[in-house]
């Protein structure tokens, strides 16, 4: 028997099944996790998941692992690299803000203790349990997400608007976002 989804999951593409099966919506509190989550909504900018989701291993190899520490090191010539590498996507602003985000991290960290505590500050420390019955409903963007964008700006984070915020937010688990026929909501809801 079919396990009834999201419907933004499809059915015809097993990353994509799997990512919204095993993945998505999981409340996420390592640090390197959450960068890597940051580096991929950040690219995702523009374009689709679908798209981003298959250059996951691209990403995950040019960007040294998703370690926020090596990814703060690279200079102009590591850009001028990645801009042949055609394992990501090529856009340079999005490259140079990914050096930029992983040395705003790594500061926000050191700030907080790590990343997760900032972040997870934002909701005192527990996901928000959203019941929404269609996809129609999930805003694309949240005064939270507005709030969140608003202080990375402020703390010189790049890529990181609103929308990008949100769907970020429902990946890392900061949200709840699976609709509640699909079978992961009561699944990721016992999640903490």
């Amino acid at each position: 028997m079919d396990m009834k989804r999201c419907t933004w999951a499809g059915t015809d593409d097993p990353l994509y099944i799997a990512y919204h099966d095993e993945e998505w919506g999981v409340p996420v509190h390592n640090d390197q996790k959450l960068f890597e989550f940051m580096v991929l909504e950040s690219a995702q900018a523009g374009l689709s998941w679908r798209t981003i989701l298959h250059k996951r291993e691209g990403y995950r190899r040019c960007f040294k692992g998703f370690d926020p520490k090596k990814v703060a090191k690279m200079t102009d010539k590591d850009v001028e690299k990645l801009m042949l590498d055609p394992s990501i996507v090529r856009n340079r602003l999005k490259i140079t803000a990914t050096i930029v985000n992983a040395e705003r991290f790594l500061a926000v960290a050191k700030e907080f203790g790590s990343f997760s505590n900032y972040l997870w500050s934002w909701t005192g420390e527990n996901p928000i349990q959203n019941a929404r019955k269609h996809m129609r409903d999930v805003p694309a963007v949240t005064e939270l997400a507005e709030q969140i964008a608003k202080d990375l700006k402020k703390r010189g984070f790049k890529f990181l608007g609103p929308t990008v915020w949100y769907a970020f937010m429902q990946a890392t688990g900061m949200v709840n976002d699976h609709t509640t026929d699909c079978f992961r909501h009561t699944e990721v809801r016992r999640l903490k």
